[in-house]
């Protein structure tokens, strides 16, 4: 039978525990065999990143406690220079997983930003969605994930502000050793 892979597309820039437990949320109740961690190799909206290499390497710390059900790919640096597109990154997944069916997981955030998406209607035709609620957004989902950003993990980190406990324990070390986000 074939595979049901959820993708889990982000900047992951970091990935903190909000992340970690949306995947642990999809695993435990959506019909999925893995879930695929796909980090931004551009950012479509051109967000400033921390290098590339440095996010695979935390979203692996971060999905090494799901015992391979949650999968690092770096498929959108394999497809070329331009911004990342989940449209292309779908394809590119179809054509490499011949017979998988895919979802794609989003936090209820992203449904007021659809319209910015690129082929947003095809995405969902080959991916149908999995929502996960977050705090603080609107939506009827049950499951809600708690208020946790990258974005304010970062700005706490560069004021040398505590993240404790919003980022993973691996990730906090791996940030502190390379000298990310200050």
């Amino acid at each position: 039978m074939p595979d049901t892979i959820a993708l889990f597309g982000g900047s992951f820039n970091p990935p903190h525990l909000a992340h970690q437990m949306a995947c642990l949320a999809v695993l435990e109740t959506e019909k999925v065999d893995r879930i695929l961690m796909v980090p931004t190799w551009k950012h479509a909206f051109g967000k400033e990143l921390a290098p590339y290499e440095d996010r695979v390497e935390m979203c692996r710390i971060a999905a090494a406690l799901f015992g391979g059900l949650v999968e690092v790919s770096t498929i959108e640096s394999e497809l070329g220079d331009g911004e990342s597109r989940t449209y292309h990154t779908l394809r590119a997944l179809a054509a490499r997983e011949p017979g998988a069916s895919f979802r794609l997981l989003v936090g209820a955030d992203v449904l007021a930003d659809k319209a910015s998406w690129h082929r947003w209607d095809d995405v969902v035709a080959m991916a149908p969605l999995i929502v996960v609620g977050r705090e603080g957004v609107a939506g009827d989902q049950a499951f809600q994930l708690p208020a946790i950003s990258s974005t304010e993990v970062r700005a706490r980190l560069a004021r040398g502000d505590s993240v404790d406990p919003l980022v993973p324990r691996s990730v906090l070390d791996y940030i502190a050793g390379r000298g990310l986000y200050r």
